[in-house]
């Protein structure tokens, strides 16, 4: 089964495809990989749903590496709010 990685950044991002074995995991995913050691990841998402190392995979599953918060998004819509008031 193919399944996409996806690491993202502000303005770039990696993405991988991977051939898997049927029930793999995301941990496995992440080893084939080599992205196992990734530093500043807060966790894992499939198509935007929270998951874990031990999720089993699907054909066609999108995997997400999540980054933590630079802010707290209700104060940052407020911050736009303000500044569209204006």
């Amino acid at each position: 089964m193919k399944v996409e990685l996806i690491m993202a950044w502000p303005r770039r991002h990696r993405a991988v495809t991977l051939d898997l074995p049927e029930n793999a995991t995301l941990q496995q995913a992440l080893e084939k990989a080599g992205w196992t050691q990734v530093e500043n990841v807060d966790g894992y998402a499939v198509f935007g749903v929270n998951a874990e190392a031990s999720t089993v995979l699907h054909e066609g599953d999108r995997i997400e590496l999540l980054r933590p918060l630079q802010i707290d998004p209700k104060d940052a819509r407020r911050r736009r709010a303000s500044k569209a008031k204006r």
